[in-house]
């Protein structure tokens, strides 16, 4: 997969990783594709939501350790 932009929002709670990918998605073009990392489980279900309400795609998302990667391509 291309990562156009990386995220790390590692250690930060909700709102604050939908926060950051909102900021970085606006900074890449349509079907690039935005990698964000937390640690907040909620994100889980935060992200998921946000990119269903912007029409952004979830391509992926993954834990590993604690650790939540999503790839998001932007809509």
């Amino acid at each position: 997969m291309n990562i156009t932009k990386e995220i790390d929002a590692k250690g930060l709670s909700c709102p604050m990783p939908i926060v950051r990918a909102k900021k970085g998605i606006d900074e890449i073009n349509t079907g690039e594709v935005l990698q964000l990392v937390t640690t907040d489980k909620g994100s889980q279900t935060d992200v998921k939501a946000w990119t269903e309400a912007t029409g952004h795609k979830l391509l992926e998302m993954k834990e590993e350790d604690g650790v939540f990667s999503f790839w998001i391509e932007k809509a």
